[in-house]
């Protein structure tokens, strides 16, 4: 097939996929485990051949004066591909979802009702820089009982190139098809175009990138997206609060890395609490290089303190994802405020409240609507990982059936199933 023909490769990949998915939904849970055990052996041992393909990566890239970041977003440390493969693992040794029947109910008329989960067929993956996505979504795919297609971005082309032989080889050991897990070989940006308008060939498609990329394939797909395009999310310090813990929350939701999508960007803080915890969250931010963009009653508070970069917030602070060592700041008369303040001006990603008292806690909980929400911890806990579905193919802040960290279960769905012996309508 040749590359250069985009709509005829792109065709091709998505029939071969769509073929595939047939056989993946039927897999066996052995056969599924032994692949994904089979890709973890091979993941540790072509560390070499890995590390010289990512080199290729990694030169280009900073001949193309890639800004640092992004340049470390590119490597395929050993310590890198050892928690891929970690991952690989325990993705085998967690219960398979696809075929399991819950909720099943007895009629009157005799049948019994259930729900059965079932995978969702092909789904399309768009991502940027982090080679190690290549595996994470495989892995999540060949577990999930799916087919994907995956298009990684060209500065990370002979990296994925390398892993995703890797995927093949392993699928071919389980006795499954290499044709399940496919990347788009080419780095021409119109095969995104076309598969994102495939639906005979893709169920869903999944960006994971900057909020470009998820624009445009929000606006171009003519399937289904799953999606989350900002991570403005808030820390909230209500009138009854544990100082100490507030103080460490803090800090870690805003400062222990500034770049994903799930660090705070906004601080509310109860107007009984200001004069004595913004001062201390203050110094901390100061001693980091964090810059306070700030309401008048927080300025007051925060510009007194030695060498802090304190500015006037303006409207459009409120709803700015700065991924950098940037904080907004605004002092609340009460936890309704604050709830407003979030459901208006949030992204819907993930918020908290730090609070000694309950009922606020659980009104935080029901009434702000967003993917996650959290009582006395830190945003950055917004993580499949870290909410032990083994992996993550992206974060979702839609309200279908994929909402917050999307793992196994985000990547099926349900269909009724009936159970009957001879039952007729009358």
């Amino acid at each position: 097939m040749q590359i250069d023909d985009i709509p005829a490769y792109m065709a091709h990949v998505g029939a071969a996929a769509r073929a595939a998915s047939t056989t993946m939904a039927a897999a066996s849970t052995a056969a599924k485990n032994a692949a994904l055990d089979a890709l973890a052996r091979r993941l540790r041992s072509e560390g070499a051949a890995l590390a010289q393909a990512n080199a290729l990566d990694i030169a280009a890239a900073q001949a193309a004066g890639l800004a640092v970041p992004l340049v470390d977003r590119l490597k395929l440390t050993p310590k890198v591909i050892d928690t891929v493969a970690e991952g690989c693992e325990q993705l085998a040794a967690m219960p398979d979802p696809v075929g399991e029947i819950s909720d099943v109910k007895r009629r009157p008329s005799g049948i019994s009702v259930g729900r059965m989960r079932v995978p969702l067929g092909v789904f399309g993956m768009i991502f940027e820089s982090r080679p190690n996505v290549t595996i994470e979504a495989a892995s999540l795919a060949i577990k999930s009982g799916n087919a994907c297609i995956l298009r990684g971005g060209s500065e990370a082309i002979h990296s994925n190139l390398a892993l995703w032989r890797l995927v093949q080889a392993a699928l071919s050991d389980a006795g499954l098809p290499p044709e399940a897990v496919q990347l788009v070989e080419t780095t021409d940006r119109a095969a995104v175009g076309r598969l994102i308008t495939m639906p005979e060939h893709v169920d869903v498609v999944i960006p994971r990138g900057g909020k470009s990329l998820i624009e445009r394939i929000s606006a171009e797909a003519r399937v289904p997206v799953i999606k989350h395009l900002d991570g403005n999310c808030h820390v909230y310090v209500d009138a009854e609060v544990d100082l100490d813990l507030a103080v460490k929350v803090t800090d870690n939701a805003k400062t222990q890395k500034y770049s994903p999508c799930n660090a705070a960007e906004s601080l509310l803080v109860h107007e009984q609490q200001a004069a004595a915890f913004l001062p201390r969250i203050g110094a901390v931010f100061v001693a980091k290089g964090v810059q306070m963009r700030c309401d008048e009653a927080s300025r007051r508070l925060l510009a007194q303190l030695p060498g802090a970069d304190v500015v006037a917030a303006q409207e459009s602070d409120w709803s700015e994802e700065y991924l950098a060592p940037v904080i907004s700041i605004k002092v609340v008369g009460s936890v309704d405020e604050a709830i407003a303040h979030v459901n208006r001006y949030g992204s819907h990603h993930t918020d908290a409240i730090l609070t000694n008292h309950h009922p606020n806690a659980m009104r935080f909980l029901r009434e702000v609507d967003s993917a996650s929400v959290m009582v006395n911890a830190s945003t950055r806990f917004a993580d499949g990982f870290e909410y032990g579905l083994g992996a993550e193919i992206g974060i979702s802040t839609d309200k279908f059936h994929a909402r917050g960290p999307v793992g196994l279960e985000g990547l099926t769905s349900l269909k009724w199933v009936v159970l009957g012996q001879g039952e007729v309508r009358v």
